[in-house]
């Protein structure tokens, strides 16, 4: 028959307390234990990795924007006179010379004022012919009746004198003395009156000719200034250079100022570009500069900051001063860079995708074995296209991820494949 062991029951709930009891305090230390263990790093592939180690010595700052190739001289051509464009004669693209003929516009009413002109100013000059046959025909008459009366007081002086002779010998009477010299006085005074208009008949003939000259001058400017205007019809170039825009076409009414054409001389260009205007403000006329056309690298200076922003960026002229490259031409895309200064001894690294000038951003610094990667914060001063100068949070060989790591901001460590 069985015998009941004694102590079994009580050995068994010593050991369920046992076990309850060492439960009770493993799993708080499981707990904390896993609590205190760090997550689990985000794997990233290193080769789709942008990286660069901080260095120092001399750093080069420059700041870069893109524009365009504008010509340094544009002549808009306007018209001015009133009329129809006839005909276009040369379209965008042409070399053209100062005299060349653009295109032609018609004013009927104005060639037909320049045609009435024209024979007011031949009938003006056909009166001023008869005016001088009429004055020369008057003159003559005068002329000869000035002969006449001269005439007239020689013979009666010659009288005078004879009746005074004859008088002095008895054998006339003083009578006929005084009547010959009275006769011979009013002869002299008609001869002197008859001069005088004679000569002031002259200056009458010469101040009514030149009265009508002035009428013909005026005229022939009027005339002159109606021809200059159906001549300024043809649409000239005006300047040496490449037709660049032809702003109408044929049958198109235009007044007075309206835009026609634009000449351009592809020869002198000069670059435009915009530049970020939290860079804009190191810039300054006389700095160095390099236009990139795509086909070639042109040296220049800048010439000229615009004093305003436009969207967030400001204008900046470049002068070229190297030789053109092949196709090179107006609103050519170009980039612009223009070197601002060279610092010689500044703790240095390439250029991250995010960080303004004097901020403070995160970067990834990658640990000696190139295993992990740490969240740092970094402070950058300076900027160039290509380079940042480090303030804090690096120290020269520091190896940090400059790509564009925004989808790991929740992340402080990442695990290097």
């Amino acid at each position: 028959m069985d015998v009941p062991r004694q102590g079994v029951k009580r050995q068994k709930l010593i050991r369920r307390v046992l076990w309850i009891t060492l439960a009770a305090i493993s799993i708080p230390l499981i707990t904390w234990g896993l609590s205190r263990l760090k997550p689990a790093a985000p794997s990233v592939e290193k080769s789709t990795l942008w990286t660069d180690t901080v260095k120092r010595g001399p750093m080069l700052r420059q700041v870069r924007g893109l524009g365009t190739l504008v010509p340094e001289e544009i002549l808009f051509i306007q018209a001015v006179n009133e009329g129809r464009v006839e005909r276009i004669l040369l379209r965008p693209g042409a070399h053209v010379s100062r005299d060349t003929v653009l295109l032609i516009l018609s004013n009927p009413e104005l060639e037909l004022a320049a045609e009435d002109l024209k024979w007011q100013v031949k009938a003006a000059e056909a009166n001023l012919a008869d005016l001088r046959v009429k004055l020369e025909t008057a003159r003559l008459d005068l002329r000869a009746a000035v002969a006449r009366v001269e005439s007239e007081y020689v013979q009666a002086k010659l009288k005078w004198e004879r009746d005074e002779a004859l008088a002095k010998e008895g054998l006339a009477p003083d009578l006929n003395v005084k009547l010959s010299r009275a006769s011979s006085d009013e002869a002299a005074k008609r001869f002197e009156i008859d001069k005088k208009r004679l000569e002031i008949s002259a200056a009458s003939a010469d101040a009514q000719i030149a009265a009508q000259q002035v009428q013909i001058e005026k005229l022939r400017a009027q005339y002159d200034l109606k021809r200059q205007q159906v001549e300024n019809l043809k649409i000239r170039a005006g300047a040496e250079g490449v037709l660049q825009q032809m702003a109408v076409e044929v049958g198109q009414r235009v007044t007075p100022g309206t835009s026609l054409a634009k000449v351009a001389q592809p020869q002198k260009l000069k670059a435009e570009i915009k530049v970020p205007e939290t860079q804009a403000k190191d810039v300054m006329i006389g700095q160095v500069a390099q236009v990139d056309t795509h086909n070639g690298i042109i040296p220049g200076r800048v010439s000229r900051i615009d004093p305003a922003a436009v969207s967030g960026n400001v204008t900046v002229d470049i002068s070229l001063e190297g030789e053109l490259p092949a196709g090179a031409r107006p609103d050519l895309s170009v980039d612009g860079t223009i070197e601002l200064e060279r610092l010689l001894d500044v703790l240095y690294v390439q250029r991250p995708v995010f960080g303004q000038p004097n901020s403070l951003i995160s970067l990834f610094k990658v640990s000696p074995d190139e295993k992990e990667a740490t969240r740092v914060q970094v402070r950058i001063g300076r900027v160039s296209v290509q380079t940042v100068e480090i303030l804090e949070g690096l120290k020269i060989g520091d190896k940090v991820i400059l790509s564009d790591m925004s989808a790991w901001d929740g992340q402080d460590r990442l695990r290097l494949n």
